[in-house]
C-alpha cells in the first residue's frame, strides 16, 4: 500500500510540474506570434521537441511492429492537430480561456463511463462552469471557442494514446515517433516562414523555448506518469492547467481574466477537485481486503 502511494505521490508531483512548465512554455510561444504566427510557433515546437527526444530515445524504426507503428503515428497526427488549434485559440481568445477549453478533453476522459450519480453531478457543473466562463454572446469568438474544443478533443486522444504507445514501447520511443510525424507535417509552414524571413530572434527564442517547455518536457512526464496512473487519474489532475494557464497568461502576456473568467475556471477546477476526492475513495475502497 505504501509502495502504491509512493508511485501515485511521485506520478502527481511529475504531472503537476509538467502542467508548470507547460503552461509557461505556452506564454512564451504566445509572445512569437506577432513574428511568425501560431502555425511558425508549432512547426518550430515540433521540430525541437523531435530534435531532442529522437536522439535521446533512439527508437529502431525498421524493427517496430504495425501494432507500435499505427498508435505512434495517430499520436503524430494528434500532436499536430492539438498545437495549431491550441495556439490558434490562444491567439484569438486568449491563454486562460483556451487552456480551460482544452481541459475538457482530459475532463472528459475523467468523466468517461462512469455511472454513478456524483460523477453525473460532476459533469454537469463542469459545464455550467463552462458556460459561465465563456458567457457566449453576439461578439462571441465562435472560431476561436471551437478551435480551444477540437484541442480538448485531441487532448483527450493524446491520453489514451499515450498510455497505448507508452505500454507498447520502452521508453521515450513512443512520443519521439510521435513529434517527429509532426515535425515532418510542420516542416513545410517552417521553411515557408524562414523564406520569408520572419524568424527574429527574439521570435525563434520564444518558440524555441515554446519547443523545450510544451513539448520536450511534457511528452516525456506524460509518458512516465501514465505507466503509474490510469487515464482517469491522469485526466482528472489536470485540473491544474487552466489556472496555471490563466496565471501564466496574467504574468508573462498581460492578459488578465476578467471576472466571469476566474469563477468559471474555479468552478471547473472545484468540479474535479470533488471527482478526485471521489475517485481516490472509491479506490481506496476496492483496495481494503472484503471480509465475510
Amino acid at each position: 500500500m505504501s509502495r502504491l502511494n509512493l508511485g501515485t505521490g511521485g506520478a502527481v508531483a511529475t504531472m503537476v510540474a509538467s502542467a508548470s512548465v507547460n503552461q509557461v512554455g505556452a506564454a512564451l510561444g504566445a509572445r512569437a506570434f506577432p513574428a511568425i504566427g501560431p502555425a511558425g510557433v508549432v512547426a518550430v515546437r515540433q521540430l525541437v521537441a523531435a530534435a531532442v527526444l529522437l536522439p535521446v530515445a533512439r527508437p529502431n524504426l525498421r524493427r517496430m511492429t504495425w501494432a507500435q507503428w499505427w498508435p505512434a503515428l495517430l499520436l503524430g497526427l494528434v500532436f499536430a492537430v492539438m498545437n495549431i488549434s491550441l495556439y490558434t485559440a490562444v491567439d484569438r481568445v486568449g491563454l486562460g480561456l483556451a487552456v480551460t477549453l482544452e481541459f475538457l478533453g482530459p475532463l472528459a476522459v475523467a468523466l468517461c463511463g462512469s455511472r454513478t450519480p456524483i460523477d453525473l453531478v460532476c459533469a454537469v457543473v463542469a459545464g455550467a462552469g463552462v458556460y459561465v466562463l465563456v458567457l457566449p454572446g453576439s461578439s462571441t469568438d465562435v472560431v476561436g471557442l471551437s478551435l480551444g474544443l477540437l484541442a480538448g478533443a485531441c487532448w483527450a486522444a493524446y491520453i489514451m494514446l499515450n498510455r497505448l504507445v507508452g505500454a507498447r514501447l520502452p521508453g521515450l520511443q513512443g512520443p519521439a515517433v510521435g513529434t517527429t510525424v509532426a515535425a515532418l507535417l510542420y516542416l513545410p509552414v517552417a521553411i515557408v516562414v524562414l523564406a520569408q524571413g520572419r524568424f527574429t530572434p527574439a521570435g525563434l527564442a520564444y518558440a524555441l523555448g515554446a519547443g523545450v517547455l510544451c513539448s520536450v518536457v511534457p511528452y516525456a512526464a506524460d509518458v512516465v506518469a501514465l505507466r503509474r496512473v490510469p487515464p482517469r487519474f491522469f485526466g482528472l489532475v489536470q485540473s491544474v492547467h487552466p489556472v496555471l494557464a490563466a496565471l501564466a497568461g496574467a504574468v508573462i502576456l498581460g492578459q488578465v481574466p476578467a471576472a466571469h473568467v476566474w469563477a468559471g475556471i474555479v468552478i471547473v477546477v472545484c468540479t474535479n477537485a470533488a471527482a478526485v476526492a471521489v475517485a481516490g475513495t472509491r479506490a481506496a475502497r476496492q483496495l481494503v481486503p472484503q471480509t465475510s
